[in-house]
């Protein structure tokens, strides 16, 4: 078996037996090309069923060099991932990563907004141009919704359900959930639907895409980020944000008033309880209010 054959192997099971999404399965491959790569360099002509520990080990050494600890360390757990299909597979024995231990990088922290900067965010949209509705209602669904930014551009018409006030998302891997949509989320999206959105010409094929540029097409995920670094310069926010951040506020902000964790890895999509758990880091007074107010030996 050579290399492209295994990592063409290696896609198709990401895809049909994971059901990851093109982004992830993208990820993956590229950990296994910077292996390949480094063996292609250096002339070492082992393939994916006989490469050893101590040479991934020297490659590990090598790329540790010129990326930061959290890239070493997805790397590793990219090439881990590939070898424990081969094993499945039974390509091979073994897993020549078992000896490899990533790097400590401790746990980093989400940036988050508060109350007041996402009011100022939001309201300094210039509503005076046509997408300024459009990027209210955005900016809204992000925040109001905890969405990731590639589920706003993939959101339709056909996934909101307001008057049973939900929206249906589709996340990584296509899974699907159903997250709560507040009044005021609501009210800018049928804004922008009636008064804008409706007056496009809208290119064949994105019908029924909720928020399209000027062209009628589906927004791209370079686009949020670019107008989110507009707003924030434009207000002199000294905060690093993305649209990532917005989601992050979404549930730190749902955590500080007494949210339920559980409730949240729901709303978020997250597969496991422990991801959602970093919000835990989050305005430490909240939690001595609440031990103040309702343990009994206060």
């Amino acid at each position: 078996m050579n290399w492209q054959q295994a990592l063409k192997d290696y896609q198709h099971y990401l895809r049909i037996e994971r059901g990851l999404a093109q982004n992830s399965i993208k990820s993956y491959q590229r950990d296994v090309n910077k292996l390949i790569l480094y063996l292609e360099i250096h002339k070492i002509a082992e393939d994916p069923t006989n490469v050893g520990s101590e040479t991934i080990q020297r490659f590990i050494y090598e790329i540790a060099k010129t990326v930061n600890p959290r890239s070493q360390a997805r790397i590793i757990s990219g090439l881990k991932g590939f070898f424990n299909y081969l094993a499945f597979e039974e390509y091979r024995t073994d897993n020549p990563m078992d000896l490899l231990e990533s790097p400590k990088i401790g746990r980093k922290l989400p940036d988050t907004l508060s109350e007041s900067e996402i009011d100022s965010l939001i309201g300094a949209i210039d509503l005076s141009k046509l997408e300024g509705e459009r990027n209210r209602a955005m900016l809204e669904t992000l925040y109001g919704c905890g969405l990731r930014v590639s589920e706003l551009v993939g959101l339709k018409l056909s996934d909101l359900f307001f008057e049973e006030g939900f929206i249906k998302v589709t996340g990584k891997g296509d899974k699907q959930r159903f997250v709560p949509i507040g009044t005021v989320n609501i009210k800018y999206i049928n804004m922008y639907k009636n008064e804008i959105r409706i007056h496009q010409k809208i290119q064949k094929g994105n019908e029924d895409i909720l928020f399209l540029n000027r062209r009628g097409k589906q927004l791209t995920r370079a686009m949020i980020f670019t107008i989110t670094k507009q707003l924030a310069e434009k207000i002199g926010l000294q905060k690093s944000i993305s649209p990532h951040t917005f989601r992050h506020s979404f549930a730190t902000h749902l955590l500080e008033n007494g949210a339920d964790l559980r409730a949240i890895q729901q709303m978020l999509g997250h597969e496991s309880i422990t991801t959602t758990e970093v919000y835990m880091h989050v305005d430490r007074s909240h939690l001595s209010d609440v031990m103040n107010k309702y343990h009994p030996r206060k």
